[in-house]
């Protein structure tokens, strides 16, 4: 086995092992701690793959804005800590039989064929100065009206976040 291989079946696991924890643990800020772990493993499925824009594109939106996010909110929230999160035995047995049924589904096909990962090319080509380059050449009236609507998105917020309240 080679280092690219052992690199790839680590950042699986830690994806793997870290969603499984955001699914099944009561605790909803360990959930979130998880849910971190979980990203990072996929951005560096992303790096594996020779997608450095969708990876740290994956680090600053997912890591470092929404997760965030999401932390603080729970954080700050202290009735929502409280909250069991199991759901009803009706609801579990027949999700534990589907997913069961798809992982051995999922096992068969994996041993019936002979499954390998292919080492990385040995030209690495970067991927975003060719996306910054179609975003301002071939795709630059899409991207000139999605400014425009996220503006207009994010003034509208701002107007509404404003607004007093009148006095009833």
């Amino acid at each position: 086995m080679d280092l690219y291989t052992i690199i790839f079946y680590l950042f699986a696991l830690i994806t793997v092992v870290s969603a499984s924890i955001v699914v099944l643990s009561k605790n909803i800020v360990y959930s979130a701690f998880a849910l971190l772990f979980t990203f990072f493993g996929v951005a560096g499925l992303y790096v594996l793959l020779m997608a450095d824009f969708i990876a740290i594109t994956q680090l600053l939106i997912y890591v470092g804005g929404i997760l965030v996010l999401i932390i603080f909110g729970v954080m700050l929230t202290t009735r929502v800590i409280q909250v069991d999160m199991r759901t009803n035995a009706v609801q579990l047995i027949p999700a534990v039989f589907i997913v069961a049924a798809l992982a051995g589904t999922l096992i068969g096909i994996f041993w019936s064929t002979d499954w390998r990962v292919a080492p990385a090319s040995e030209s690495f080509e970067k991927t975003t100065p060719k996306i910054g380059e179609m975003l301002l050449s071939s795709y630059l009236l899409p991207f000139e009206i999605a400014s425009v609507v996220l503006l207009v998105a994010l003034v509208g917020a701002a107007m509404i976040a404003r607004r007093e309240r009148k006095a009833s």
